[in-house]
This record gives structure tokens, C-alpha cells and sequence, in this order.
């Protein structure tokens, strides 16, 4: 793909505009002034100097570019094959059956094709936890698709599934970490930068935690790390973690659901961050989205699609989820004790900094991107207007409740335009598409029972080739 270069100056002009940004939070009559790969501006009237590209927007909604910050790119592929497994069909059907089988070219194809449908929904930051990288060639395919789809990325270096097997694992993190950190990012300045996505010690031996976290030390990378995931999370890693020294401001930590309160509160005492995957938990049994108790702790959460092998990859739904969720949750406390609640505690404007600031935090890059801040690379998105959302009384509702990638009318990363008018720029979509269908009839085909039209994994029918 060769990405649209941007004009040198693209003026929105007359949109509703959510910011993101305290300092401008919502205006029911913007203007964005896109200049290069920056913001330029933004306010109820900007005056565009001669020569801009005037485009307008009135009724839609300009606003940031949604920030997932954990997903599983790899599995986009073989999506769906995981929507009525348990957490623990899943490690067996993917980490242990299906992972084995993906080639680098089967790799590159799914962060492709995950990568693009997240453009296409409006997602203009990915954070790929990549941890099926069985060679170098594997993890270089990987980084190459993020690059080829053109938007912003973070690479998070999670090595081989064949580390996940044995738990607690002896099988300290790949040495491939090393040569991708030098080869591949060299300078963490591109529009792709590099984390470590790291097991976590509930998964492993003391030894190999140190190690991990030694070698993310070493290298200067973010880390992000899956806890208080179902009864795993049950073991205190957090405690363990500030005990050994481990507690640092650069990671991330994905799930939480089954963490203690107290440990919140470290992760939060140490300026980490956390991501909340509230549809996967859900679904396989992590326990509940810790989403409210993470805000009593004093974090606030960013949110992730996570496992793209059991559910859709847009933020709209998980944005739906993690509310719904969140209040039935505060609601339920006021009907066991027979009150009524005077206010919501969750509202929609954190929702959708959840979605935007709040994850580009998480992925350490606010200072580039999250809001629609003068100074910041134009991650921008338009949302048109619809029978769905007008008249559009509450445009952070709208946002929340009634939105669907469907609308997602236009979206610039770092300035360029990569979709218009409802239409994906730059991509060969039925090239991709039909190169996807080729890996997974070739990762279904691995296994030996594929052929069969009976259950090739417990609870679940082979999908239709």
C-alpha cells in the first residue's frame, strides 16, 4: 500500500466537535485545522490561510482517532473460530493448536488485515500484542504489515506461544526482542514504536519474571502485561511484583478483573496504567471488567479488543460493553440494598476518553496523540450524521450509544486521509481479503482432523470453508 500523502493544509470546518481536551472539550459548531502531519488549530471559527483543502462537515462529528491498546492481531485470520470456546478451549485451540501452524506470511496477513479493519472503524492507534513469533521472520512480518497498513502503531514483542505452555513457564522471553529492538527501532520517533508484552509472573518462574523485566529494562521499552486474568489473577501479582521491585510507570496492565483492591492501588501508586477488555472477560471468564474499581483506585482505564478470534474489532462495541457493563454493576449494588442511585458514576465522556486519551496514555503517546490539541499529529476521525444518532442532542452519547463503524466517514493518521467518503484509501481490499481466506484455509488444513465436519475442538463445530 502506498499511503495518500496529505495536502499541505485540510480545514474541517463545521462539524461537532469533541476534543477530548479540557481545554475545548465539545463544540457544537468547530472548526480542525490540519496542517502537514499536526493540528493546527482548533475553535469555533478558524480562518483557513490561502490554499487550504476546505472540506465541509456540518452534523457530523469530528473527534480523535479511538486508541485500542491490547490486541491479539495475529488471530484476525482465523476470526470467530474462538466465539464459543472457554478461556480455556481458547489456549488450547489457538496457543497450542492453531498458533503452531501460521507461517510469517500467514502473520503478515492477519496484523494486515487486523490492522485495516481497524482503520476502517475508526481505531487509529493499535496496540498489537504480537505473542506468536516462533522465529525472527515471524516478528518481522509483523512489524511490516503495521507499517504497510499505515496507521499508528505499537508493536508490544510478546515472543512464542510455545512460552505459554508449562505454567509457571521456565522459557525466559526470546532473544529476538534484542535484534528487532535494534534492527527494526532503532528510534522510537516513527508512526510504529515498540513495547515488550511481557506473561507476567503468575505465568512463570521467579527467574524468568526477572529476567523479563530485566531485559524490558535493557532495551527501554514500555512494558504491557497480563494480570488478574481469571484464577491466574488470583495470586496476588501485583504484591509480587512491588515486592521483587517490579512496579514501574511505563507498563500497562491488561484485565485487573481479579486483582485485589489493594492492588489496584499500587498499580496506581506506581503511575502505571491498565487496560480493560471488558468483552473478552466477559465471554471467557476472567471475572468481571474492573472498570469501576479501577477508577476508585485511581486509574483510569483504556480499553482493548483483545482476542480478535472471539469478537469484532471496533471500539463502538467495546465502548457499548464496558458501560453497560460498569453501570449494571453500580446499579445492582443500589438494588441489593433497596436505593436509588442520585447520579450515574460512570458517564459517557469517560467512555470516550477511555477510548481516546486515556488509551493513548496507556500507550505512552499523549504527547502525539489521543486528542484534538493543537500541536499533536492529526489522528482524526469524522463520523457522519444518521438516522441513529439526529437529531444529536448529546454528541458524547451519540458517541457511546449509538454509533457503529458504519459511520466512520473519514479518518487521518498523522494528516493523511486514509479513508473518505466511507471508503478505505490506498488498500486492495479484495486482494487482502481473499489472501486472508488463503492463510486460514491453510492453518485449518494443518490439522489433522480438518477435513472432518465434525467438533475439532470441544464446543465447537469446524466453521464452513
Amino acid at each position: 500500500m502506498s499511503p495518500t500523502a496529505p495536502p499541505a493544509r485540510t480545514l474541517l470546518r463545521g462539524g461537532v466537535v469533541i476534543t477530548a481536551d479540557p481545554a475545548t472539550d465539545v463544540l457544537p459548531r468547530g472548526d480542525v485545522l490540519i496542517e502537514g502531519d499536526r493540528i493546527a488549530a482548533v475553535g469555533a471559527r478558524v480562518e483557513p490561510p490561502a490554499g487550504t483543502d476546505v472540506v465541509d462537515v456540518p452534523g457530523h462529528i469530528v473527534m480523535p482517532g479511538f486508541v485500542d491498546t491490547h490486541r491479539h492481531t495475529w488471530q484476525s485470520v482465523v476470526r470467530g473460530y474462538a466465539a464459543n470456546w472457554t478461556l480455556g478451549q481458547y489456549l488450547v485451540g489457538i496457543h497450542s493448536g492453531l498458533s503452531r501452524h501460521f507461517r510469517p506470511e500467514d502473520t503478515y496477513v492477519a496484523n494486515l488485515l487486523g490492522a485495516v479493519e481497524a482503520l476502517d472503524s475508526g481505531i487509529t492507534t493499535l496496540l498489537d500484542w504480537s505473542h506468536n513469533l516462533y522465529t525472527p521472520q515471524h516478528g518481522d512480518a509483523a512489524v511490516q504489515a503495521l507499517r504497510d497498513a499505515g496507521l499508528r502503531a505499537v508493536f508490544a514483542h510478546g515472543g512464542g506461544a510455545h512460552e505459554w505452555g508449562a505454567v509457571p513457564s521456565d522459557v525466559p522471553h526470546t532473544g529476538d526482542v534484542r535484534r528487532i529492538r535494534s534492527e527494526q527501532f532503532a528510534s522510537d520517533d516513527g508512526l510504529v514504536t515498540m513495547a515488550i508484552a511481557l506473561r507476567g509472573p503468575q505465568f512463570t518462574t521467579a527467574e524468568v519474571n526477572a529476567h523479563d523485566y530485566k531485559l524490558a529494562a535493557e532495551l527501554d521499552l514500555p512494558i504491557t502485561v497480563h494480570v488478574g486474568d481469571g484464577e491466574w489473577g488470583r495470586s496476588g501479582p501485583i504484591r509480587r511484583l512491588r515486592s521483587e521491585g517490579l512496579l514501574r510507570d511505563r507498563t500497562t496492565y491488561v484485565h485487573c478483573c481479579t486483582l485485589d483492591d489493594d492492588e489496584l492501588r499500587m498499580i496506581a501508586d506506581s503511575g502505571g496504567s491498565a487496560s480493560v477488555a471488558p468483552d473478552v472477560e466477559m465471554a471467557m471468564g476472567h471475572g468481571w471488567p474492573a472498570t469501576g474499581r479501577l477508577l476508585r483506585a485511581g486509574v483510569r482505564p483504556s480499553l482493548s479488543i483483545d482476542v480478535c478470534s472471539l469478537n469484532g474489532g471496533d471500539m463502538f462495541a467495546t465502548m457499548r460493553t464496558a458501560i453497560g457493563v460498569q453501570r449494571a454493576l453500580d446499579n445492582d449494588r443500589h438494588v441489593q440494598e433497596g436505593t436509588a442511585p442520585e447520579r450515574l458514576d460512570l458517564t459517557c465522556r469517560d467512555v470516550v476518553e477511555f477510548a481516546t486519551i486515556d488509551g493513548a496514555r496507556a500507550c505512552g503517546l499523549d504527547d502525539r496523540t489521543g486528542s484534538l490539541t493543537p500541536g499533536k499529529q492529526a489522528d482524526v476521525i469524522v463520523l457522519a450524521p444518521s438516522v441513529a444518532t439526529s437529531p444529536l442532542n448529546n454528541p458524547l452519547g451519540a458517541v457511546v450509544y449509538a454509533a457503529h463503524p458504519g459511520l466512520v466517514d473519514t479518518v487521518y493518521v498523522a494528516g493523511r486521509c486514509r479513508k473518505r467518503a466511507g471508503k478505505l484509501l490506498d488498500v486492495d481490499l479484495d486482494d487482502l481479503l481473499r489472501r486472508a481466506v488463503r492463510s486460514r484455509d491453510h492453518l485449518v488444513s494443518a490439522f489433522p482432523d480438518a477435513g472432518s465436519e465434525r467438533e475439532w475442538f470441544p464446543g465447537q463445530v469446524r466453521p464452513d470453508r
